[in-house]
C-alpha cells in the first residue's frame, strides 16, 4: 500500500486477514485519504468477468464533506482488465477510469432517499468498510454488459465471412443428383 506525504491527513487502515477496512465517519470527519494497488487475485467477485489474473488496479479514495456538509467518499479507480469478447471469446482490453462521488447515509431510510435521485450515488455508513469490495463493485458496475471488440477488430467477423465463403445453396446437392439422371 502506497501512502500519501506527510502534508496530507493519511488514514491508515486496519488489515483484516489482508483485507483494507475503514470506519467511513472517521476516515470523512478526519478528511482521510488511502490510495494502492489490488491485485486480481484479492478480488474474488471480479474475477469472474476477467480472461486472466494479470496486472492491477490504482485506487484512491478521500473522505470529505460537500459543500452542504454530507459526508462524501470519492474514488478514482485506474487501470486496465482484460475481458472476454462476447463474439469472439477472445481477449479484450478494457481500460478502466472510473470517478465515483458516494454519499453516506446514515441509516437505510436516508440511503432509499438518495436511491429515488438517479443522479446520486448512496451507501450505508459503516463502522467496517471492506475497500477491496467497495472498490471491486464499482468496476463491476461500470463493466459494459456485453464487452465486445470493435467490428473491424474482431476476429468473429473472419469466422463470419470464412462461413459465407464456404456457405452453399441448400438444394445444390440435389441439383447435382437431378443433373445426373
Amino acid at each position: 500500500m502506497i501512502f500519501d506525504t506527510q502534508e496530507q491527513k493519511i488514514y491508515h487502515a486496519r488489515l483484516m486477514s489482508a483485507r483494507i477496512v475503514i470506519n467511513t465517519h472517521d476516515f470523512v470527519r478526519f478528511t482521510r485519504s488511502l490510495h494502492g494497488k489490488i491485485t486480481f487475485d484479492e478480488c474474488t467477485r471480479l474475477k469472474d468477468y476477467l480472461a486472466d489474473n494479470q496486472g492491477s488496479i490504482e485506487y484512491k479514495m478521500n473522505g470529505i464533506l460537500d459543500k452542504n456538509n454530507n459526508p462524501i467518499l470519492q474514488i478514482i479507480i485506474k487501470g486496465v482488465i482484460n475481458l472476454f469478447c462476447q463474439r469472439c471469446l477472445g481477449e479484450l482490453v478494457h481500460t478502466l477510469n472510473l470517478k465515483s462521488t458516494l454519499f453516506l447515509a446514515e441509516n437505510k431510510k436516508e440511503l432509499s432517499y438518495l436511491d429515488k435521485d438517479e443522479s446520486v450515488e448512496g451507501i450505508l455508513a459503516s463502522s467496517d468498510l471492506d475497500i477491496i469490495e467497495l472498490i471491486e463493485d464499482e468496476i463491476i458496475l461500470s463493466l459494459p454488459i456485453s464487452p465486445r471488440h470493435r467490428e473491424n477488430d474482431c476476429s468473429a467477423k473472419e469466422l463470419t465471412n470464412s462461413y459465407a465463403v464456404e456457405k452453399k445453396h441448400p438444394f445444390a446437392t440435389l441439383l447435382k443428383l437431378k443433373k445426373l439422371h
